[in-house]
């Protein structure tokens, strides 16, 4: 009889240590869920069971039955944003997260340029880095989830990471695209910011996308596309390992910065961009998503600033974004560097993806956003060009004069029908949104290029608010380099 009740106690033991509810590494302590949202909470239990789950910010309580193979998942509504708060789960075990907010979460992904830290890299420094971590106590609501590169052939539940809350070393080791959009959100609206970082250096924007999803592409040659590439940047092994975890993760909207693996393919990037925006949209149950687009930043690919592939690439980027409803560009032509691909002004790049959500999704005015584009083009005398640009005012002016009092506009270049393009004459002009061009090379001008080179250091035509206007072209000619 005793070695009958041992038997019964001991299974009973092992019944319980194995009841313990598991939850993906993406629901944890410190996290923030989207404020007045409906969002999931999901995890693991024994087939089965009844899982308890209670929300602090209400006080409700929730039961949710465990499937035949232990899953479980339940949509939760939120409230104001505030906290901290905790969410206590039970199925007759209590698992308990703690220091948890209410506010805004953004998904940031891409490749090397969204993965560099705000400490920078070994011989790669990133600027204002000193200054981010001496200012990361008036930002005690930023919390920061990085998803640890993986790549797999089938889509994990969870990716291992944690949820950091904002100290010198957490925010560190942090991307700093991610952390200085979400620090520029706080100054803002005065609401907690949760960021998810889920980037992978090198990577192609095929790597970030399901394989059927590009085989839709209508034009799209997926064995070019896969042509020389690493088993991880085939479709869905970085989608599988470092998006399926997260993407049931209720969020406001992405940023996203990648395009430099994708050089050699510029042709194919506007369709495959667009089809991306459409699939992460569709995986995160939202259509309208916001996604705001990095511009890939000038550097001389191969050594060689003339090539235009950078420029073709942009243009592809601005594209994309043009067809995409709810979809911008964060202009970047003013902050790269000819020699090394990660350029270390990162809070330039962060603040300009902020103030595109600012404007567009939480209704502040007066931001400079979007960047300066070309609105049209006409002719102007015998032998000049008007250049009439959108998204330019009197407050927010193009600047003509330096701290000397004068400043030379250089980038610009216009060709006669012959095709061939020189340097052009900028004229200063008082109405802030026209520029005027001549070259004496040209007495026929009929085209524009605008630092329509991978580098143009002569490319320097801003706003007041620093601006850049982004690199465009106004013709079509086939483009043989």
């Amino acid at each position: 009889m005793k070695k009958l009740l041992f038997i019964v106690l001991a299974v009973s033991v092992s019944f319980a240590v194995a009841a313990k509810i598991k939850l993906p590494s993406i629901i944890g302590s410190n996290m923030v869920l989207q404020r007045n949202d409906t969002v999931a909470l999901w995890g693991n239990a024994i087939p089965g069971a009844k899982v308890k789950i209670n929300t602090g910010w209400d006080g409700k309580n929730y039961t949710v039955k465990a499937g035949s193979d232990g899953r479980w998942k339940l949509q939760v509504m939120t409230g104001d944003a505030g906290g901290p708060y905790k969410i206590v789960f039970s199925d007759g075990e209590e698992t308990v997260l703690d220091n948890i907010l209410l506010g805004e979460v953004w998904i940031c992904g891409g490749q090397s340029n969204m993965e560099m830290p705000v400490c920078g890299d070994a011989t790669q420094p990133a600027e204002g880095s000193y200054e981010a971590l001496r200012t990361v106590k008036d930002y005690p609501d930023i919390r920061m989830f990085t998803v640890p590169r993986a790549d797999t052939d089938v889509p994990l539940d969870s990716c291992g990471g944690i949820w950091h809350v904002s100290t010198p070393k957490n925010v560190s080791r942090f991307s700093a695209v991610a952390y200085y959009f979400g620090r520029t959100l706080s100054d803002f609206i005065n609401v907690p910011v949760g960021l998810i970082a889920s980037s992978y250096g090198g990577s192609s924007i095929e790597a970030w996308m399901t394989e059927d999803c590009i085989k839709s592409i209508d034009g799209v040659n997926i064995e070019a596309a896969y042509s020389g590439r690493l088993p991880r940047e085939k479709p869905q092994r970085l989608w599988n390992a470092m998006l399926c975890p997260i993407k049931p993760f209720t969020a406001r909207g992405f940023i996203w910065y990648q395009g430099e693996a994708n050089l050699d393919r510029w042709f194919d990037y506007a369709k495959m961009q667009k089809a991306m925006i459409a699939l992460w949209r569709k995986a995160w149950n939202k259509a309208d998503m916001p996604f705001y687009i990095t511009q890939i930043a000038p550097f001389a690919y191969g050594g060689d600033p003339e090539n235009l592939r950078l420029p073709l690439l942009i243009e592809a980027q601005w594209q994309a974004a043009n067809e995409t409803p709810h979809c911008a560009v964060a202009s970047t032509t003013d902050v790269g560097n000819r020699d090394c691909i990660h350029p270390g002004k990162k809070r330039q790049v962060g603040e300009r993806l902020a103030w595109l959500a600012l404007a567009n999704d939480y209704g502040v005015e007066g931001l400079p956003a979007p960047a300066p584009t070309l609105y049209k083009m006409e002719r102007h005398g015998e032998n000049e060009l008007l250049l009439i640009f959108k998204n330019v005012d009197a407050v927010d002016s193009f600047v003509y004069y330096d701290e000397n009092g004068t400043l030379d506009i250089g980038g610009f270049e216009i060709a006669g029908d012959n095709q061939v393009f020189y340097p052009a004459k900028v004229k200063k002009n008082v109405w802030s949104n026209k520029i005027y061009l001549s070259s004496p090379q040209v007495p026929d001008p009929v085209a524009v290029r605008y630092a329509f080179r991978n580098y143009d250091d002569k490319a320097n035509l801003h706003t007041n608010y620093g601006q850049p206007v982004p690199p465009f072209r106004t013709d079509t000619w086939q483009v043989l380099k």
